[in-house]
């Protein structure tokens, strides 16, 4: 529906923000205020509007030229798609370059309709710190978040920003000062991190990289290695991974770099040089783990700006229950099944599991439902494939491939079934056997209670002397002639027990 102006009507409120950077320019156009930020528009071109400033002082003039021609065209878009509000941010190159207020001029008469605002190194820094919590509210450590002209180190801790730093480590200003040569370029970086004090305070804590070159490495890693799924955003490295990563990249050719394919061609030629100031980064900081990050500024920008209201919710808890409200039958079973299911993991009254593998569980029990309404001969793939690949800025790969392997056994598919294979790569042994267990285990409960809390309440499920014993109520559904005694008997099968009914 057009509103009379040509702008796109919408009860749905929408924001957008351009990341103006010294590489490249990105717009994106957020809808909803949800925990989740649900880009619906996001478009990046390649500006360099860095290139040639530590020589010049002055923005590249070609970049300068095609970034008019880009931000009409984006305040275009954010004016027809009604999206209020506009911000336009830029950051390193135009905060350093001798021009850069006379390109900001420019900037706010080719786009009236945007609010236009070069950041400071702390606000760049605060909004990406920001964006990694988004994803993790809960992280503790060092987000480094590099561009084209700086890289800014931001310590976390309790929920805000301890200390931060803008340091001249960007891509394009690193490759320059080395002139080209990236172990040059390793000893600058050397030099620049160890005049940040409090950096080898971060000793033994997780390092969350931001930043298309970072996330281009990644991309490397992950078709080098043959990674089961091609998502950057939460991958994790072991610091040897990481220091392995480094030196292979900073020491590859571009046609090398060509051939593991997987990152973005114009990020090739900036690769060895992330590689080679993560390099130092790692010696330096010694992290105890590598998180990569896909969100940073500009979901920093829209949990500040456009969805202040929902920041204190738990990004899991709101995705899990936006995925059943809008794709289950039954708003109100999640929290039976969940208390039905506990008796399978708890001993003496208490859990078994750790909070993580608790968050898990929990999970896998709120979206169990949400392929009820796909086709039933090809509901197990469908709903695997869903949730392996659903956008959620919390949702890290183990869980992953813990609960679409939940919600495809719920659905019964073959445990030998090849989509399985990235949760056959990814869990444990162990944690494999109990996502089985526990998606076994709520194919028996929807078979009791065809889908409500009702019908599921009369039956109760527990472990007595390495025996699986189904206590159905009078109200319950009696068919322990059928298919309830298959499901539990395959259950018990797979949990190595006995197995018994008990009516009432």
């Amino acid at each position: 529906m057009m509103a009379s102006d040509g702008a796109i009507s919408s009860e749905t409120q929408r924001a957008a923000v351009v990341d103006l950077g010294s590489n490249s320019v990105r717009m994106v156009v957020f809808e909803g205020v949800v925990r989740n930020p649900v880009p619906i528009f996001n478009e990046k071109a390649t500006l360099r509007l860095g290139k040639g400033l530590e020589e010049t002082g002055e923005l590249n003039p070609e970049g300068v030229r095609k970034a008019m021609d880009v931000l009409k065209r984006f305040g275009t878009i954010a004016r027809v798609m009604g999206a209020e509000p506009f911000d336009i941010l830029a950051t390193a190159a135009v905060r350093d370059a001798r021009n850069g207020q006379e390109f900001i001029e420019a900037a706010k008469t080719c786009v009236p309709n945007a609010r236009v605002r070069v950041l400071k190194g702390g606000e760049e820094a605060d909004y990406s710190a920001n964006g990694v919590l988004c994803a993790l509210p809960h992280a503790e450590g060092l987000v480094a978040d590099i561009g084209g002209g700086s890289l800014e180190l931001i310590s976390i801790g309790d929920k805000s920003v301890v200390d931060s730093v803008s340091t001249p480590l960007g891509v394009i200003r690193l490759r320059e000062r080395a002139e080209g040569e990236v172990d040059r370029a390793e000893h600058i970086a050397k030099q620049v991190l160890a005049d940040v004090s409090w950096l080898p305070e971060m000793k033994g804590r997780p390092l969350y990289l931001v930043g298309g070159a970072f996330r281009a490495l990644a991309r490397l890693h992950i078709a080098k290695s043959k990674y089961p799924i091609n998502m950057v955003h939460l991958f994790k490295l072991s610091c040897d991974e990481a220091r392995d990563m480094t030196a292979w990249i900073s020491k590859a050719t571009r046609k090398h770099l060509e051939k593991v394919g997987n990152a973005p061609r114009k990020r090739l030629g900036d690769a060895p040089f992330a590689a080679a100031a993560l390099s130092r980064l790692i010696k330096r900081m010694q992290p105890s783990e590598i998180i990569f990050s896909a969100e940073g500024l500009r979901e920093g920008w829209y949990m500040r700006h456009a969805a202040s209201s929902v920041v204190a919710q738990d990004p899991m808890q709101a995705l899990a229950s936006e995925m059943a409200g809008r794709l289950g039958r039954n708003a109100q079973l999640p929290d039976a099944l969940i208390s039905w299911t506990t008796p399978l993991f708890r001993r003496d009254g208490k859990w078994e599991l750790s909070p993580y593998e608790l968050e898990q569980h929990r999970f896998a029990c709120m979206v169990s439902d949400i392929g009820s309404y796909d086709h039933p001969q090809y509901r197990a793939e469908q709903t695997y494939h869903r949730i392996l690949y659903s956008h959620g800025v919390g949702f890290d790969h183990i869980l992953r491939a813990f609960v679409a392997l939940v919600t495809a056994v719920r659905y019964e598919i073959e445990l030998d079934h090849p989509v399985l294979e990235p949760s056959r790569i990814l869990l444990d042994e162990a944690t494999f056997a109990r996502a089985v267990q526990l998606g076994m285990t709520l194919r028996l409960a929807y078979t009791l209670c065809a889908g409500t809390e009702v019908l599921l309440k009369p039956c109760e499920l527990k472990i007595e002397d390495d025996v699986l014993v189904l206590y159905m109520g009078a109200d319950s559904l009696r068919a322990a002639g059928g298919a309830v005694k298959r499901r539990l008997e395959r259950l018990a099968g797979a949990m190595g027990l006995l197995c018994q009914i008990h009516e009432s």
